[in-house]
């Protein structure tokens, strides 16, 4: 039976000078936002800095658009389509209403050309295409998004169809949370993430003028995307992100009564966030992380191993009195398994837990055996 004592080892380590470390200070109240709902996210550890009514299911119009391109994304960047691959546009997907580039049934396009159509200009039919192409059919392709949004943990939103369209609709819903879940997810994705910051391009030799919907890719200082939306029923909706000094945001408006009020309500909480919260990777020093011993193994101690260490959000002006605190094994018994968990270190502000990081064993240790005891013990009396 193996045995593993495990004491919390009081190694408080501040990132700063400061000796003490304080509690979180308190950012200013947030801006004024003409919207039904919204939330600010940080995209990097997924925290909620503002919401109001983020949970509300309201129509997202285009902003849907986030879900077909999360899957174009990922299927590029899994090798299943190529930016070269010929599309065929059907018959369902000519005959989408709304933004469009008026494809004609039988035109031929390739991946590239209608990913540009679908990220920069918005275009339904582009994206149909691009949707029948991966899934074989429009309704293949619905299944698809809400399969994703059910993975995302999107538990209050129902794709009716990867357009947005709702005039024949009551149930294509989602939630402003949602919304910025998909975007984080899809922020991951340079590959998408090319088209979404463009702010004009052309399609057909010239002939088709594509101006991005998102003003804010060509005025706004950090702007990564990421799409907006407009219906009678959804107002005007938007999934503004942008990343200055290492700090990506994520903020979603829906339900503004104008195109104005959707992008001063997205510009006012990322310059909010912006102001309030900066981005940083601590520093562990490694000589802080003790050597725990190996009971009954051939080797008698192992260095834990640190992982990689993502980014925290933290307020501003805080970031010297970030504490670090280290738990860990005094021993264990052989064998250990290669990244078997031996403790952790935790970063916090004040009494906030900001992010936990493992430490695990670099290597495999075998349980000493009889005749490894009398090798070792025969090179003793020979030495």
């Amino acid at each position: 039976m193996k045995k593993f004592l495990k004491i919390l080892l009081s190694a408080l380590v501040c990132l700063g000078t400061a000796a003490f470390c304080s509690a979180p200070a308190f950012a200013e109240e947030g801006p004024k936002v003409l919207a039904k709902a919204y939330v600010l996210m940080d995209a990097s550890t997924g925290e909620t800095l503002l919401a109001e009514n983020e949970n509300q299911q309201l129509y997202p119009a285009s902003v849907t658009k986030i879900m077909p391109l999360l899957l174009f994304g990922e299927a590029l960047d899994g090798g299943r389509i190529k930016l070269t691959d010929k599309v065929t546009a059907s018959p369902v997907a000519a005959s989408k209403g709304g933004s469009q580039i008026w494809l004609k049934e039988g035109e031929t396009m390739t991946v590239e050309e209608l990913l540009k159509a679908t990220a920069i200009y918005s275009a339904n039919d582009a994206c149909t295409a691009l949707g029948e192409f991966l899934a074989g059919s429009d309704e293949g392709f619905v299944k698809m998004l809400n399969d994703r949004a059910a993975e995302l943990g999107m538990t209050r939103t129902h794709f009716d169809n990867c357009t947005g369209l709702d005039d024949e609709t009551d149930t294509h819903l989602t939630t402003a949370h949602d919304i910025a879940l998909m975007s984080r997810e899809l922020l991951k994705h340079k590959s998408i993430l090319k088209y979404t910051t463009t702010w004009m391009d052309s399609l057909r030799n010239g002939a088709t003028q594509l101006v991005n919907t998102n003003k804010l890719v060509r005025f706004y200082k950090g702007a990564t995307g990421l799409k907006t939306g407009t219906t009678d029923k959804a107002g005007c909706c938007l999934s503004a992100t942008a990343q200055r000094d290492g700090t990506h945001l994520i903020a979603v408006v829906m339900g503004c009564g104008s195109s104005n009020d959707r992008f001063n309500g997205a510009k006012a909480l990322l310059n909010w966030g912006f102001a309030n919260y900066s981005t940083l990777t601590p520093k562990i020093d490694p000589k802080a992380i003790a050597p725990v011993n190996v009971l009954r193994g051939v080797t008698r101690q192992i260095k834990p191993r640190l992982p990689e260490l993502s980014p925290a959000l933290v307020p501003k002006g805080s970031e010297t009195k970030l504490e670090q605190k280290i738990s860990l094994a005094v021993d264990v018994e052989a064998p250990v398994e290669k990244g078997q968990y031996l403790g952790n270190v935790q970063l916090y502000l004040g009494d906030k837990l900001l992010k936990e990081y493992p430490l695990t064993a670099p290597d495999a240790v075998e349980r000493l055996t009889f005749g490894g005891v009398y090798k070792n013990l025969l090179s003793a009396l020979c030495s």
